[in-house]
């Protein structure tokens, strides 16, 4: 997951030199993989459209052999084969965009990211690492400002003493989960101790050296607060104890806006596929109608109200709202698309009257 990471913050930061802003890098990020991803959207809106024509005869197999499941399952296959329709079809563009999205949100929250451009900004929004929830935390001044609890992660590159007393500056840090060890429920006000591997760096001979002590520097992303902690070697293992304050939360307005930007694209996008739908010449069961109205209403709701407790970064909010945009764009290009298509098929097919 690492190396994944790694590679989308690199990208990120290709796209950010090539147009200027990290937030123009995530917009061109978004606009590539839903490009990308077109063959897919023309798959899943065709199968919708399928759905509503097989709908009359998906109901009457339903009713004819409700009393015989298997020859329902087989009459519903044979349907299906003799339509070219994979009830599954709308599902492969969502389930695609799963991993993106992870990878959005784990590159935006981790250390590296913070420390190469968390303070980026871009229109209103104040910093592309913010979640809704902010703190008053400051970076370098010795002390962590937390809550209750902690999201430790080590920056790329270290300064290691040895027992010698020769140093190596800008050593590469290896960031495992598994090299850096705390206690991440705490009380505010109290030191933390932070305890680091002794092989967390690359360093060449490493069997023939042996490490005294080292400065690293140690992101909290859930403050998205960053201080140069130096750790002195205890037995087997780097120790460093480090103050706390407690941390005094407040709203974030930028990403708070951007969670109702969200919440809005969301509905007018589930609101355009639902209208172009409805506009087929084959309507939906009522049924299905009235949960697919029921669905198009709800999830907006539901999935904004979710952003208000998970903390979202601000640049994967951004992903998500231009995502939509260009989905509420591509859903009427698309259905002009087909529909003309099945127009020209229909037209094909009629046969001369004799």
């Amino acid at each position: 997951m690492e190396f994944f990471t790694d590679a989308t913050i690199q990208l990120l930061k290709a796209l950010s030199d090539i147009c200027g802003s990290y937030g123009l890098g995530i917009i061109i990020l978004t606009i590539i993989v839903r490009v990308l991803m077109w063959p897919l959207s023309v798959s899943q809106q065709r199968s919708m459209k399928m759905m509503q024509k097989v709908q009359p005869k998906m109901k009457m197999i339903q009713e004819r052999y409700k009393d015989d499941p298997q020859v329902m399952q087989r009459k519903m296959m044979e349907l299906y084969k003799e339509h070219n329709f994979n009830p599954m079809g709308g599902c492969f563009p969502v389930l695609i965009q799963m991993p993106i999205f992870i990878l959005l949100y784990t590159a935006l929250i981790s250390p590296q990211f913070i420390d190469l451009a968390g303070n980026a900004k871009f229109l209103f929004i104040n910093r592309l690492d913010a979640t809704i929830r902010g703190t008053s935390a400051r970076s370098f001044d010795n002390t962590f400002t937390v809550g209750k609890t902690v999201n430790f992660g080590l920056g790329k590159k270290a300064t290691v003493y040895f027992s010698d007393g020769t140093v190596e500056k800008d050593v590469k840090v290896k960031n495992s989960r598994d090299n850096l060890r705390y206690n991440n429920q705490l009380t505010p006000g109290e030191d933390i101790e932070i305890r680091l591997a002794l092989n967390a760096f690359q360093i060449d001979n490493f069997e023939n050296k042996t490490i005294t002590g080292a400065d690293v520097e140690v992101t909290n992303a859930n403050s998205r607060e960053s201080e140069n902690v130096q750790f002195k070697r205890t037995g087997d293992i780097l120790l460093a104890d480090v103050q706390t304050i407690k941390a005094d939360e407040k709203i974030n307005i930028d990403v708070l806006a951007l969670v109702l930007f969200f919440g809005l694209s969301m509905f007018f996008a589930t609101k355009v596929m639902t209208l172009t739908n409805k506009n087929s010449q084959q309507q939906l069961d009522p049924q299905q109608e009235a949960m697919q109205k029921t669905m198009g209403k709800t999830m907006p709701i539901v999935l904004t109200a979710t952003f208000f407790f998970i903390p979202i970064p601000a640049g994967v909010l951004l992903y998500l709202v231009v995502s939509n945009l260009f989905q509420i764009g591509q859903t009427f290009i698309i259905n002009k698309q087909l529909d003309a298509a099945e127009k020209l098929t229909n037209v094909i097919d009629v046969k001369p009257e004799k």
